[in-house]
């Protein structure tokens, strides 16, 4: 059996389930088990399959039947300009969050030294992006999972910036250590219903402690407001990732909690995805 024959099998198993993407899914879990990059593959459909190869493709294949996202089964996933590991232990990195990162390197100069914390780090993808961009920086990362903060770990391990951040295992609540100019966070926002007619892909597989914001989706946001209110230096910044929805409420907290909004950022939807402030 060769490439083009087996994806077009791919396709059709996948069309029952999905309505996008199938012909693209498929292509990246081949080139996955052929160990080679999508262009390539595409270069060479009429090359014939191992039995191996043929096995290992249509286990992959029905992984993602089960509508298992594809970064879960490649074990990574692209963000900003690196390539960071990811597992169900961790929320898949967003496009829209990469605005939180360049919205972070915007707000520090080139060779500040800044001390950050990122306060529900995952897999490590914003605060590491942000080290990458800002050499002289240094960074805790703070995350309520140890799994988590195993993945975040390895991946401060491969992106080569161990030596600027220390992760702790804490709730925000139960935080104390330090004083920063700046913090990062892109919290649990979910209303917890809601995550019930979620797509399948996130409902089923991500970890519902990453997504849910309490019953009315406010609950971690004020946790990570008012503790940054404590943490953060005079005139330092707070980056906060929000939703749509929150904007009027959020900037409610903000201004209690002794904030000054100095942007809103939409993303490519238009939608109101980040908040950034500064302490008063």
């Amino acid at each position: 059996m060769n490439c083009i024959t087996i994806l077009s099998e791919a396709n059709l198993i996948l069309n029952k389930e999905f309505q996008k993407n199938t012909s693209l899914d498929s292509e990246i879990l081949l080139s996955k088990v052929l160990k080679i990059n999508r262009n390539n593959l595409l270069l060479n459909l009429e090359r014939k399959l191992k039995k191996k190869q043929i096995y290992d493709f249509k286990k992959l294949i029905n992984r993602r039947k089960k509508k298992e996202p594809i970064a879960y089964i490649l074990g990574f996933k692209n963000f900003w300009k690196q390539k960071f590991r990811v597992t169900k232990d961790v929320l898949i990195p967003r496009p829209e969050t990469e605005i939180l990162v360049e919205e972070s390197i915007n707000l520090i100069p080139k060779k500040a030294a800044y001390k950050i914390l990122d306060i529900g780090t995952g897999s490590g993808c914003i605060i590491l992006s942000v080290l990458l961009e800002r050499k002289n920086c240094q960074a805790i990362g703070i995350d309520v999972s140890k799994k988590a903060l195993n993945i975040a770990k390895y991946n401060a391990k491969i992106q080569h910036v161990k030596n600027r951040i220390k992760f702790i295992n804490s709730d925000v609540d139960k935080f104390f250590l330090g004083k920063y100019d700046l913090i990062i966070s892109n919290p649990p926002y979910i209303k917890n219903y809601i995550i019930n007619y979620l797509e399948d892909d996130v409902r089923l597989y991500e970890p519902k402690i990453a997504l849910r914001g309490g019953i009315d989706g406010y609950s971690s946001i004020i946790k990570v407001i008012e503790k940054s209110a404590e943490l953060i230096k005079k005139n330092g910044n707070l980056i906060l990732e929000i939703d749509n929805e929150q904007i009027y409420y959020v900037k409610k907290i903000l201004k209690t909690n002794g904030f000054y909004i100095n942007k809103i950022v939409k993303d490519l939807a238009r939608n109101y995805r980040c908040v950034i402030s500064t302490k008063i």
